[in-house]
C-alpha cells in the first residue's frame, strides 16, 4: 500500500507560494486533494505527520492542521486517534464506467475555531510561541518541582496504588484544597470537593448534572470559545450576557431571564469572576452581590470558573465566598500554573449536589489518577505551589508590560485594561481575515469572533501576554494589518 508518510513529494511539484491568490492552507489542502482524487494516494494511505508535513513544505504545524481539517471537511481523509490522518475510501467508485465524476470541492479558507486553538496547544517542544493559545511558556514551568513531588509520593504508595482511586478523589488532596479555598473566603469541607480531569472536565460534569439538553444557560459575552462550543455540543441553548469591566450587564441578564417562558427560564449562569477570559477584568464586589440577588430571585444556579486563580490576588471577590456555596458551584484547576499535562481540576459544590456530581464523574471517567492527585497534595501542603505561583506572577507582570508596550508601538490599542494572562486588543482590521493571513505566516492568533456565542465580524483579538513579548510577532502583525487595509 502507498504510504505518503514515507513518500517524497511529487516530482516537479512547485513549492507553496506566499504570493499566490490562495492561502498556504488552501494550496496544501488542494495538493493532497488532487493526489487523492488521482488515486496517487490510495484509500487507507496515511498522510505525513503534522511535523513532517510542516518540515517538508516549509510551513507551520498550524497550517498543516488547518489543511488536514479542510480535507476532513471534504470527506477525503479521516482522523484516527493516536495514529494520524488516513485517506478515506470513497463512497462510490468514481472510475467505474458511466460513473459521474464528482466536482472538486470549492476551496475556502479554514476558519480559526475553538478546536483549532485546542489543536494548536499540541506543539512540539521548541516550537515558536503562539499568541492565540492560553498556556504559559514551557520555560516558566518547573519540571524539577513536578518530578520531586512524583518521586516523593511514589515512594509512599501502597496497595491503594493498584486499585481505582476514591470516587470523589484522593481525600488528602481534597483536604488540601479545602484549606486553600479558605484563602479565597470559601468555606468548603473536603466532603464538598470532587476532583476532576482538569477544569474543563469539571465544567462538563456540572452542566451534565444540573441541565438537560435544550435547557437555557446564561454565559458571559465575550467569553471562552471552548465553553460555547462545549455547551452547544451538549444541546444547550446559550443566552449571552454582555460582560463589562465590572461584571455582566445585569439589566440585559434580567431581560433575558424574564423573556423566557416560565418553564423554560435559564437554570444556570456560567461565568469567570476573576481575570475574565478574554478581557482580563474581574468582578466587582457590588456586581457580585447583584448577580447573587438576581440568581436568588429567578432561581438559577451559578458556575464560577476560577481557572486563573493562581495568577490573581487571593482577595478578589468570589461568588462562592459571598454565597457560601448555596447556589454557586466553584470550579478551578492547575493546568494553567503547573503544567497542562497534569489534568487535575476540582469542583466545590453545595452538599446537596455532591452525590449527583460524583455519579456523573463515575459515568465519564470512573475515578481520577491517584498518583498525580497525591503529588499535587504534596505541592500544596509544603508551599511548593504557592512559591512557584509567586514566581510566575512576577514573570507575567514583566511580560505584560513588554507586550503592552509593543502592541501600542505597533498601532494597536487595548479595549480593556491589561490584566492577568490575556489582553483584549483592537487591531483596527477584521481579525478573522487577519487570523488567516497570520496563520499562513506561521502564527496562531485568536480572533474576537471566537469569543462571541454567535460569531460576528470584529476588529478585536485575544493575546497571551506571556507569548507576545517578541517584536517579530508584532512586526508580522503590522505587515498583515497593512496588507488588509484598503489603499487610500
Amino acid at each position: 500500500m502507498f504510504d505518503s508518510a514515507s513518500a517524497s513529494p511529487l516530482p516537479g511539484a512547485l513549492p507553496l507560494s506566499r504570493e499566490a491568490d490562495s492561502t498556504l492552507t488552501e494550496q496544501l489542502a488542494a495538493r493532497f486533494a488532487e493526489r487523492i482524487r488521482a488515486r496517487l494516494l490510495a484509500p487507507g494511505a496515511r498522510l505525513p505527520s503534522v511535523r513532517e508535513c510542516a518540515r517538508r513544505h516549509e510551513v507551520s504545524p498550524t497550517t498543516v492542521v488547518a489543511a488536514y481539517d479542510q480535507l476532513l471537511a471534504q470527506g477525503l481523509v479521516e482522523a484516527r486517534a493516536q495514529r494520524g490522518f488516513f485517506v478515506r475510501a470513497p463512497l462510490g467508485d468514481a472510475s467505474a464506467p458511466g460513473a459521474a465524476r464528482s466536482p472538486a470541492a470549492p476551496r475556502s479558507p479554514v476558519p480559526i475555531s475553538a478546536t483549532t486553538l485546542i489543536r494548536g496547544m499540541f506543539q512540539p517542544p521548541g516550537a515558536q510561541p503562539m499568541p492565540g493559545l492560553g498556556t504559559l511558556p514551557v520555560e516558566w514551568l518547573d519540571p524539577a518541582l513536578l518530578a520531586g513531588a512524583m518521586r516523593k509520593v511514589s515512594a509512599q504508595l501502597g496497595r491503594s496504588a493498584l486499585q481505582y482511586g476514591e470516587p470523589a478523589g484522593e481525600a488528602r488532596l481534597r483536604r488540601a484544597l479545602a484549606a486553600r479555598l479558605v484563602e479565597h473566603g470559601i468555606a468548603a469541607g473536603a466532603e464538598q470537593i470532587i476532583t476532576t480531569v482538569g477544569a474543563t472536565h469539571a465544567l462538563d460534569i456540572v452542566t451534565r448534572t444540573l441541565l438537560k439538553p435544550g435547557e437555557s444557560v446564561l454565559v458571559d459575552e465575550p467569553g471562552w470559545s471552548v465553553e460555547y462550543a462545549r455547551l452547544a455540543a451538549l444541546g444547550m441553548r446559550v443566552l449571552p450576557v454582555p460582560r463589562g469591566p465590572e461584571g455582566p450587564d445585569l439589566a440585559v441578564m434580567q431581560r433575558l431571564v424574564e423573556a423566557q417562558p416560565e418553564g423554560a427560564r435559564p437554570r444556570l449562569y456560567v461565568t469567570v469572576s476573576v481575570l475574565h477570559n478574554p478581557t482580563g477584568a474581574s468582578l466587582s464586589l457590588q456586581s457580585a452581590h447583584k448577580v447573587l440577588k438576581l440568581a436568588q430571585a429567578h432561581d438559577f444556579a451559578i458556575v464560577e470558573d476560577d481557572t486563573y486563580a493562581h495568577l490573581a490576588p487571593a482577595h478578589l471577590p468570589r461568588l462562592a465566598a459571598l454565597d457560601a456555596l448555596e447556589r454557586t458551584v466553584y470550579v478551578s484547576g492547575f493546568s494553567k500554573i503547573l503544567t497542562p499535562s497534569w489534568r487535575i481540576g476540582y469542583i466545590a459544590a453545595p452538599a446537596r449536589w455532591v452525590d449527583r456530581l460524583i455519579d456523573t464523574k463515575l459515568l465519564t471517567t470512573l475515578t481520577t489518577p491517584s498518583m498525580t492527585e497525591l503529588a499535587l497534595a504534596h505541592c500544596l501542603e509544603h508551599g511548593l505551589l504557592r512559591r512557584h505561583a509567586e514566581r510566575v506572577q512576577r514573570l507575567l507582570d514583566a511580560a505584560r508590560g513588554r507586550s503592552v508596550e509593543l502592541a501600542r508601538a505597533h498601532g494597536c490599542r487595548f479595549a480593556a485594561e491589561p490584566r492577568g494572562l490575556f489582553g483584549w486588543v483592537d487591531t483596527g482590521v477584521d481579525t478573522e481575515r487577519l487570523a488567516q493571513a497570520m496563520h499562513d505566516d506561521g502564527w496562531l492568533i485568536a480572533p474576537g469572533a471566537l469569543f462571541h456565542a454567535s460569531p460576528r465580524p470584529t476588529t478585536l483579538m485575544r493575546i497571551n501576554f506571556a507569548t507576545t513579548q517578541e517584536a517579530r510577532f508584532w512586526l508580522a502583525l503590522q505587515r498583515a494589518r497593512d496588507a488588509l487595509r484598503p489603499l487610500s
